[in-house]
């Protein structure tokens, strides 16, 4: 019996070690969270048009929460259905359904009953209105450093969006992934300032990260992004809009060195390449709103990027790429 009791107890301690030093107790125990306030943004003018700037222009907020024709190059949002949420599970792949919620005022199906703080808390800090965690997908990480003013400006707009009564499924994510995701949430406890946008490059730096760009052209390993990869393209997304690898965005020669201020600008204006157009996963359709001096500070920052060799050709036969593991176009001549 002693014998049997310290094994038992030495096999708890090399357990106890062993999630310590690896998931960590936020599986078990749920994820970091603060309790919801009574805040409510004032509803100015200023932050009404700043909001819906961003929101149809810089963050990726209507492309996950609207349901699209993914049959035309600019992927229009359904007519009536602005911000009414979309099954997410279009994307092959997922680890099992990801829906994004309807964000309109509707009571029943949408946004009417939540917070002001319970919006902000889910956007910067991934816990939903309910106190769940949301799926990473949301990319609550990158928001994480969104300026309060900017959080304030997204929300009153988010407001003065048309109600819509959209039913949706919840989010059913499996096993063992709905609990890991629970050590991802970062409660803010104190104020965001506004980032340093001394310059061109660094207000470009802020306006990437708010469109979740690296997240997409960034090679992932088990929903970890793949080091010394930053940029370089390669994610597969399979979906109404067909099959596509991200593009490799370092200035490499494998990845876009010819591109210029001008070029860049018109792409993300018209979704084209010169002849060749952008697939319409590719959410130019939105980023095309931006602003001639955002789209231009959003390319000066791009030329700071570390070149990274990883060529990622579409229209060439998927084969199984050395550097990420994954089959795409030119895989094969990495």
């Amino acid at each position: 019996m002693k014998i049997a009791l310290i094994v038992l107890l030495c096999l708890v301690l090399v357990l106890a070690v062993g999630i310590t030093a690896t998931i960590g107790w936020r599986p078990f125990i749920g994820p970091r969270s603060r309790p919801l306030t009574s805040r409510v943004f004032e509803r100015t003018p200023e932050r009404l048009t700043r909001g819906k700037y961003l929101v149809e222009g810089v963050t990726p907020c209507m492309v996950c929460h609207s349901p699209h024709d993914w049959t035309k190059h600019d992927a229009p949002v359904v007519p009536g259905m602005e911000g009414a949420g979309q099954d997410m599970s279009i994307i092959a792949g997922l680890p099992g359904q990801v829906v994004a919620p309807n964000l309109t005022p509707d009571p029943e199906t949408g946004a009417g009953n939540w917070s002001d703080d319970a919006l902000a808390r889910a956007i910067r800090e991934g816990i939903g209105h309910d106190g769940r965690t949301l799926f990473p997908m949301m990319p609550y990480q990158n928001f994480h450093d969104l300026q309060d003013e900017d959080l304030a400006s997204i929300i009153v707009y988010l407001r003065t969006l048309p109600a819509v009564r959209n039913p949706l499924p919840a989010s059913a994510i499996i096993f063992p992934v709905k609990y890991l995701i629970r050590s991802v949430p970062e409660p803010l406890t104190s104020p965001v300032p506004a980032p340093d946008l001394y310059n061109q490059a660094k207000q470009g730096a802020y306006l990437v990260k708010m469109a979740g760009c690296a997240d997409c052209h960034t090679p992932q390993a088990q929903g970890q992004p793949l080091a010394g990869m930053d940029f370089a393209g390669g994610q597969n997304f399979e979906g109404p809009w067909g099959k596509v690898a991200t593009s490799n965005l370092t200035p490499d020669p494998s990845g876009i060195p010819y591109y210029d201020e001008a070029l860049f600008v018109q792409t993300m204006r018209t979704g084209s390449v010169k002849a060749r157009s952008l697939n319409q996963i590719m959410p130019w359709h939105f980023f095309r709103n931006m602003t001639d001096d955002n789209l231009k500070a959003i390319f000066a920052y791009m030329k700071t990027l570390k070149p990274v060799k990883h060529l990622v050709d579409n229209t060439e036969p998927a084969t199984l790429c050395k550097i990420d593991k994954t089959m795409h176009g030119g895989g094969d001549k990495n």
